[in-house]
């Protein structure tokens, strides 16, 4: 049967605005070391892969799952996605998924591998009706792979170099074709790491498309404290780098564009974690049920009713009739696709370019928050600094949409070249909207990539 990926907000970028993903932490060891990966419990202020602040038991997990429904009706996707490997975790990784089976009408299964193990395990996913499995793959040459991967544990025994980066290659690549061959979707997630696969990322795209993938993602390094990579020296990404890659791999397959690079342990929209809020506790005792089945079942169906309303406006703006010049535009949003976030309290923007009355997102910037980022603690003109970084990284938009802004970032934004607008509304018509006056922006246009 073919997955179904409508309600899947990773896996469908206009289903992020409205459903809801959780990540169950229930998988701790890990049988390879990334060369960007420090795995940390505990720490609040990290967001990025393999961190979570606390690990679960299948039952803990199950229990957080039925708890988490009845206040997040549109919670569509419960994943397994760390903080180490769910497949070198199986025990826990496929109880969890057991005692989730068939429980919830309407909940999609969803894995996240670095694949080492994957074929090894392939019917058991399929058995348990698991539709959805992201494998990350960040080099299908071994001596690029070499360099960034410092070992792989397999079978008792510790493989290094070249060895290990062929054998991890040799077991990613059966994985992805075993469960394409299964009817199970497959996403490919890679590390853009400068300098070591930055060139060789649209070579993936189309070895995995051979596979059976149907989507590529691209995301940006994050360095890990204490990582080989940090302290190598190794430096993360600009916005153009990953732009660069990422359109030359959407000529292949389609490439996701919305990824959050989100924890072990992440619950909520995209954009609207509240994992870290929770500090990963498990509610103990009855808890007051604010939403049946029934009255579940009713959201999402206005939520289907919603995102369909919204791709077919998408579709009869995206013409080539509309014609104009391309624009860049950031957006402050914290999902629901509404510009809601004030430019002080917002910690990422998604960019957008603009023809016409035609949007397409570009990608996700990660922005330290300017009113409450750590720079600005006891920090001589701390709050300049993250200023100056976030119009570094917004350095290619002509056009910021925001639900407010203070007078002074909005004028040393404005010295920078952007232009602050302040809005509240749905995303797509506030970015046609602004773009209609982009002839007030001095040198607004752009070529494109």
């Amino acid at each position: 049967m073919e997955p179904n990926h409508s309600r899947h907000p990773c896996y469908d970028e206009d289903a992020h605005h409205f459903f809801a993903r959780m990540h169950v932490a229930v998988a701790p060891g890990c049988n390879i070391r990334c060369n960007y990966c420090n795995r940390k419990y505990d720490c609040v202020s990290e967001s990025r892969p393999g961190v979570v602040s606390k690990v679960l038991s299948p039952e803990e997990a199950v229990r957080k799952v039925e708890t988490t429904l009845q206040t997040l009706p549109q919670l569509t996707v419960i994943g397994v996605a760390g903080p180490g490997d769910p497949l070198a975790n199986p025990e826990a990784t496929f109880e969890t998924f057991r005692l989730l089976n068939g429980k919830v009408p309407g909940l999609h299964l969803c894995l996240s591998t670095n694949g080492l193990r994957l074929a090894e395990f392939a019917d058991r996913i399929a058995e348990l009706s698991i539709r959805h499995v992201t494998v990350t793959v960040n080099a299908v040459d071994p001596r690029i792979g070499e360099k960034i991967y410092g070992w792989v544990a397999d079978g008792g025994k510790v493989y290094r170099g070249l060895e290990a980066s062929e054998l991890l290659l040799e077991r990613q690549l059966k994985g992805i074709r075993m469960m394409a061959e299964r009817g199970i979707a497959i996403k490919v997630n890679s590390v853009l790491i400068p300098g070591v696969n930055d060139c060789h990322l649209e070579e993936v795209t189309a070895r995995v498309k051979e596979l059976g993938a149907f989507t590529h993602n691209i995301m940006p390094l994050i360095l890990s404290p204490g990582s080989p990579y940090e302290k190598e020296g190794v430096k993360e990404p600009k916005p153009s780098m990953v732009l660069k890659a990422q359109e030359a791999s959407s000529r292949l397959l389609p490439v996701m564009r919305h990824c959050r690079q989100c924890r072990a342990d992440a619950v909520g929209l995209l954009g609207e974690d509240t994992s870290v809020a929770d500090k990963g506790k498990v509610p103990e005792g009855p808890v007051k049920r604010i939403f049946t089945m029934e009255q579940r079942e009713k959201k999402l169906k206005e939520l289907d009713a919603a995102m369909e309303a919204k791709r077919k406006v998408k579709a009869g703006s995206s013409s080539p009739a509309a014609g104009g010049s391309a624009i860049r535009i950031a957006v402050a949003t914290r999902g629901g696709g509404k510009v809601n976030v004030h430019f002080g309290h917002a910690k990422e923007f998604l960019v957008y370019e603009v023809t016409g009355k035609s949007t397409r997102l570009l990608g996700v910037r990660k922005v330290q928050a300017y009113c409450n980022g750590t720079a600005q603690c006891g920090t001589p003109g701390g709050k300049s600094v993250i200023l100056e970084e976030t119009s570094e990284m917004l350095s290619d938009c002509k056009v910021l949409l925001c639900s407010g802004i203070g007078e002074s970032p909005m004028r040393l934004l404005k010295e920078k070249g952007i232009v602050t607008l302040t809005r509240k509304g749905d995303i797509e018509e506030l970015l046609i909207e602004s773009a209609r006056y982009q002839h007030y922006f001095t040198g607004c246009a752009i070529s494109g990539a």
